[in-house]
C-alpha cells in the first residue's frame, strides 16, 4: 500500500510539471509566428501610432521569458487572453464552451472503442485460430488502417439525410436522445481505428495469459474453463489493454479536433479553426495549449487507475 501511494504520488508531483512544460513549447512555437497580435486586435485600420501603443501596453515588447511568465501567471488565474478586433472576446470563454463538446465526442467515442474491442478481443482469444478469430483479425486490421477523417468524410455523403451531419448540437441535459444522434456518426468515425487497434492489444494479451501454467492447472484440476476465465484471466489480460487505452484516449482527443471540422460540431476543433483563419494568434495558443492540457490530464488519471488496478502493486 505504501508503495501505491508512493507512485501515485509521484504521478500527481509530475502534473504540474507537465502543465508547465507543455505550455512553454506551446507559447514559444507560437512566438515564431510572423503574425503581429497588435494588429490582429486593432484592424487593418490602425495607425502605426496605436499599433506601437497597443504592443507597450500589452508588453509585446519585452523579451521572450517576461511575456511567458506573464502569460503563465495569467493562466494560472484562467486568463488566456483575448481575441478579435477590440480584444473585448476572452478565449476562456469560448474555450469554456468548446472543450465540454469534444470531451464529449471524445469519450462517446472511448465507449464504443471499449465497448466492441475487448469483447472481439476476448473472443479471439478464446477461438484462436479458428474462423471467428481470422474474422475478428480482418476486421481488426481494416479498422487500423482506416483514418477516422476519411471515414468520417464518406459518413456525411453516405448518411446525409438520414442522421444528422450537420447543424446545432443538442444539449445533453435538455434532448439525450437528439444529441446522441448528432454525435453518433462522429463517435463511430472516431473509434473505428482505436477498436481495430485495441482488439489486438486485448487479443494478444489474453492469449498470453490463456497460456500460463495457472490456467492450465486450474482446468486441469477439474474448475470449469469459464469460471477460470471470468475470475482470474480477464483481470489480468485486461491490466496491459486498459494502459494502452489511456494513450489512445490522447489519440481520440487529437482526432475529435479534426471530426468536429468535418460534421460542423462546434467544440475545440472549431475555435483552432476559426484562430487559424482570421489569424488569431491568442485564440490558436489557448486552444492548442488546452487541448494538450486536458490530454496530460487524463492520461495522469487513467495511470493512476492503471495503478489501483494492478493487483502487483497493491499487494506491495
Amino acid at each position: 500500500m505504501n508503495n501505491l501511494l508512493r507512485l501515485i504520488g509521484r504521478r500527481l508531483v509530475a502534473l504540474p510539471i507537465m502543465v508547465v512544460g507543455v505550455s512553454f513549447l506551446v507559447f514559444f512555437i507560437m512566438s515564431l509566428s510572423p503574425i503581429d497580435p497588435a494588429y490582429s486586435a486593432l484592424g487593418e485600420t490602425a495607425t502605426p501610432e496605436a499599433l506601437e501603443e497597443y504592443r507597450v501596453q500589452h508588453g509585446l515588447n519585452d523579451s521572450f521569458f517576461v511575456q511567458y511568465g506573464r502569460y503563465l501567471w495569467n493562466m494560472l488565474h484562467g486568463d488566456l487572453g483575448t481575441y478579435g478586433v477590440g480584444t473585448s472576446n476572452h478565449v476562456s470563454d469560448l474555450v469554456a464552451q468548446a472543450l465540454p463538446v469534444t470531451l464529449q465526442l471524445t469519450f462517446l467515442g472511448l465507449l464504443f472503442a471499449v465497448l466492441l474491442s475487448f469483447p472481439l478481443g476476448v473472443l479471439a482469444a478464446l477461438y484462436r485460430d479458428r474462423w471467428p478469430d481470422q474474422v475478428i483479425r480482418v476486421f481488426s486490421v481494416i479498422g487500423i488502417g482506416t483514418p477516422s477523417f476519411w471515414l468520417a468524410a464518406l459518413m456525411v455523403l453516405g448518411f446525409v439525410g438520414t442522421l444528422p451531419v450537420s447543424g446545432p448540437l443538442p444539449a445533453l441535459t435538455e434532448d439525450p436522445s437528439g444529441w446522441f444522434l448528432r454525435m453518433l456518426l462522429p463517435s463511430i468515425a472516431l473509434a473505428v481505428p482505436v477498436v481495430g487497434q485495441m482488439t489486438r492489444v486485448v487479443r494478444t494479451s489474453m492469449v498470453e495469459e490463456l497460456d500460463r501454467d495457472y490456467v492450465r492447472t486450474a482446468i486441469g484440476g477439474g474448475i470449469p474453463k469459464r469460471i477460470v476465465v471470468a475470475r482470474n484471466v480477464l483481470r489480468n489480460a485486461l491490466i496491459t489493454p486498459v494502459t494502452v487505452l489511456g494513450l489512445r484516449i490522447g489519440y481520440l482527443m487529437g482526432g475529435a479536433v479534426v471530426i468536429e471540422i468535418i460534421f460542423s460540431i462546434d467544440g475545440m476543433g472549431k475555435v483552432l479553426l476559426k484562430g487559424i483563419q482570421e489569424n488569431w494568434v491568442t485564440l490558436v495558443q489557448g486552444g492548442a495549449l488546452v487541448v494538450a492540457i486536458a490530454f496530460i490530464v487524463v492520461n495522469i488519471v487513467v495511470d493512476m487507475l492503471y495503478l489501483l488496478i494492478n493487483p502487483r502493486i497493491r499487494s506491495v
